[in-house]
């Protein structure tokens, strides 16, 4: 297991980006639970913020939002709800939250493109 931060580090309504073995990935607290994702947008395999952005939630904070072309995501299926890629996911990364904090519990395995 990575540890990716300390619960109080992903407040309620938030987002947060995380580089772990160089896997891009950003976690959401939603309703209390945390939900974490491969940080690639299925339309063109980039980035969901733009630079200078670390949020990847729409102005509501009630989905997930591609900086770059405005598709939005589901946060708790990562389904892709509108869009150019309306209908495909993101990539949901497994991970266990304890006293501690948030873990990475999947096993981090980069692609090429997350280099």
């Amino acid at each position: 297991m990575d540890f990716l931060c300390s619960s109080d580090a992903l407040p309620e309504g938030t987002s947060r980006t995380f580089s772990v073995a160089d896997l891009k990935l950003f976690g959401v607290r939603r309703q209390g639970r945390a939900y974490l994702y491969r940080n690639r947008c299925p339309h063109r395999g980039i980035a969901l913020q733009g630079s200078a952005q670390t949020c990847v939630l729409d102005p509501s904070a009630q989905l997930i939002e591609c900086a770059h072309h405005g598709a939005l995501f589901l946060i708790d299926s990562g389904e892709c709800v509108a869009g150019p890629c309306e209908g495909e996911w993101l990539e949901a990364l497994d991970c266990h939250e304890d006293d501690r904090g948030l873990w990475l519990t999947r096993p981090a395995t980069p692609e090429a493109a997350d280099r």
